[in-house]
């Protein structure tokens, strides 16, 4: 998430990007509407879904770490558990078939992936 965006804007603007793509995509919990954190989960199909969860690289840049595929319960654990311990936190659903995420910000991949 783009640091100088509130953070209710930001969520707003990557479920029209989804929709005009002909994805469905929703907030399934609201944050603070100004500086909150936000989830993203792609669901996949076949009970499956990645997660992308922000963080900042070794040059201090937000970046999107991804979590997946995994089993779809195994991803809601990790959302409820980071719910619990921070509820300012926004949640973003996302249904497509393709798997897309319509994150415009740089994905980092996990070291060997």
């Amino acid at each position: 998430m783009t640091p100088n965006l509130k953070a209710g804007f930001w969520t707003s603007a990557l479920i029209r990007r989804a929709e005009v793509s002909g994805a469905f995509a929703a907030v399934v919990k609201r944050g603070d509407k100004d500086a909150g954190a936000c989830l993203v989960k792609v669901r996949l199909g076949d009970g499956e879904a990645v997660l992308y969860r922000p963080i900042r690289n070794m040059a201090g840049e937000r970046v999107w770490l991804p979590k997946g595929p995994a089993e779809e319960r195994e991803i809601d654990l990790y959302i409820n558990n980071r719910v619990d311990d921070d509820p300012d936190l926004w949640i973003v659903e996302i249904e497509d078939r393709q798997g897309r995420h319509f994150l415009t910000e740089p994905i980092e991949l996990p070291q060997g992936g």
